[in-house]
């Protein structure tokens, strides 16, 4: 609704018109302004999280919020802070790796909540958030007064995240979770590995990455529910539960056929050639074919015009049924062929090919790759123990027509040293004066840095 000045003198219908339009493409301006605004900041400028989260998971979830803009205050005990401070080596300057790599962005206060002074911190702060995130045992954080219904409350309107190994309720509640633990019991590593060999870990916590994943997703599901309901609710991610869904068409063969899929290396299940193949130089390069087509296009690269079309029209290979069902005689013949030449000899003989494919890099290699450089992987924050460090930065870029790449913080801060932030906090956002914040370090209910 636009408001109007009152003017000394009449206006003519026509006057009027010119006027409101006028009035209308001000409000408009300035709109487009405070949206712009809001793009430079990040989509979830003005969002306030708790985060009372350590290790893995949970945090990972805070810090892609935190890197939409949201402003996340971590809530870390007294002497040691979140376990993966050490986590290590290796070190950047006393600094884990682990750590810098998924609490960018974050202030970290030091509380001791389980005193009533540093409880009552942790709930003013709660009053005053949008999202609180939290992965201690089911029933830990009841215990202590910070559980959903109390913080519920408290605050009605808050998003309550929960996550755990294997659930807040169950035979497994109980028990603690670590992402290795759920890929054992949710199937991931009797997949994974090579064949007739051991199972294997996936060189990364992917496991406790997803379910960070799902909660991220969640927690913004439950942020739009909450613009039309105006209340808060429960959300809950495990990573057991994240680990089945990701069995995706393992487990949905499984369901339906009853067969167990078996360990394939860098092989698939359902097709074939989709694997790793050593070169002459002992690298490897992955080829993927997704269609008859391009099986048919690996063929004319890889073998001469002859064999090559011998191999396409050979009926154990014409259809990826039959090359599945024949996979080990095809394989045994494309791993003696990937054999005779280096790995740069078969990357430049699939350059510009439009088939799917790529070297096994090891990470000085992918941090020198092209793309990864264009995509800007890489971003560089200075921390105040640490001096300059590296960092991966979001995945994700926003595109909008108010700004040229919008959505995500423009300006990435540094992973907080333990308690960095405590007297700020205490002191801007919940008015504690010197003599308050004094007494209460005295007491060893704060930590500060």
């Amino acid at each position: 609704m636009n408001t109007f000045l009152t003017l000394p003198f009449k206006l003519s219908t026509c006057e009027k018109l010119i006027f409101s339009r006028f009035c209308s493409t001000a409000q408009n301006n300035q709109q487009q302004q405070q949206q712009q605004q809001q793009h430079l900041e990040g989509c979830l400028s003005g969002i306030k999280v708790l985060d009372l989260s350590r290790v893995l998971a949970a945090p990972f979830c805070s810090m892609l919020l935190s890197d939409l803009g949201a402003e996340v205050i971590k809530v870390e005990r007294l002497g040691g802070g979140d376990q993966t401070r050490s986590w290590g080596p290796p070190f950047v300057k006393g600094n884990a790796a682990y750590n810098l790599a998924i609490n960018r962005n974050k202030k970290s206060i030091a509380i001791d909540f389980k005193k009533a002074e540093g409880l009552e911190i942790v709930q003013r702060l709660a009053k005053m958030s949008d999202i609180l995130i939290e992965n201690y045992l089911p029933g830990k954080l009841d215990q202590a007064g910070l559980g959903y219904e109390t913080i519920y409350k408290i605050n009605p309107q808050i998003i309550y995240c929960s996550v755990s190994g294997f659930g807040s309720s169950g035979p497994y509640k109980k028990r603690a979770g670590f992402d290795v633990i759920a890929a054992s019991i949710g199937g991931l590593m009797s997949v994974t590995g090579p064949e007739d060999g051991e199972p294997c870990k996936p060189g990364v916590a992917i496991t406790d990455l997803t379910t960070g994943l799902f909660a991220k997703g969640a927690i913004l599901a439950a942020l739009y529910q909450r613009t039309r309901t105006g209340i808060g609710m429960k959300v809950e991610a495990n990573l057991l539960s994240s680990q089945v869904a990701l069995l995706t068409n393992l487990g949905v063969g499984y369901l339906n056929t009853g067969e167990i899929p078996p360990r394939r290396g860098t092989a698939h299940e359902n097709l074939v050639p989709y694997q790793a193949f050593r070169c002459e130089d002992g690298k490897y390069i992955t080829i993927c074919a997704g269609s008859n087509e391009m099986f048919s296009k690996i063929c004319e690269i890889i073998f001469p015009p002859e064999k090559a079309k011998q191999m396409i029209e050979d009926k154990r290979f014409l259809n990826n049924s039959d090359r599945v069902i024949n996979r080990k005689t095809l394989i045994d013949i494309m791993t003696q062929t990937f054999s005779t030449k280096s790995l740069d000899k078969w990357l430049a003989a699939f350059d510009n090919s439009k088939v799917s494919y790529g070297p096994i890099n090891e990470l000085d290699a992918v941090f020198d790759d092209p793309q990864v450089k264009h995509n800007e992987c890489v971003i560089q924050v200075e921390h105040p123990e640490s001096g300059t460090v590296k960092l991966i930065g979001p995945a994700v870029k926003y595109i909008s027509k108010l700004n040229e790449v919008s959505g995500i913080k423009k300006n990435i801060e540094p992973p907080p040293m333990l308690g960095q932030h405590t007297v700020q906090v205490l002191s801007e956002v919940l008015g504690y004066n010197d003599d308050q914040i004094r007494n209460l370090k005295e007491n060893k209910i704060i930590q500060c840095s």
